[in-house]
């Protein structure tokens, strides 16, 4: 099973785009605070998020940099070569 729930604030405005054929994707970052931190500290976990069609348009539609979000889905990750011919991950 894979499936996670966060809540966090974004760190910036939602990027709208569409794929070439016109479904649109939305990219944005949360900052979720972790649940244990030692005494005075407050620690955070910066996530990057893609969100696609409907949910894609509300996000970009009703969130902002700051807003509280509270986000159902799936982690994926992807690897890719980069321009200098190294091995990227994210």
């Amino acid at each position: 099973m894979n499936k996670a729930i966060l809540m966090g604030r974004l760190t910036r405005d939602p990027e709208m785009r569409q794929t070439p054929n016109g479904v649109p994707v939305a990219r944005f970052s949360i900052a979720v605070n972790r649940r244990f931190a030692k005494e005075g500290q407050q620690n955070a976990d910066f996530i990057e998020c893609v969100a696609w069609r409907q949910t894609a348009e509300f996000v970009c539609r009703y969130f902002h940099k700051g807003s509280m979000i509270a986000l159902t889905g799936s982690i994926q990750s992807r690897s890719w070569d980069g321009s200098d011919g190294k091995k990227r991950y994210a």
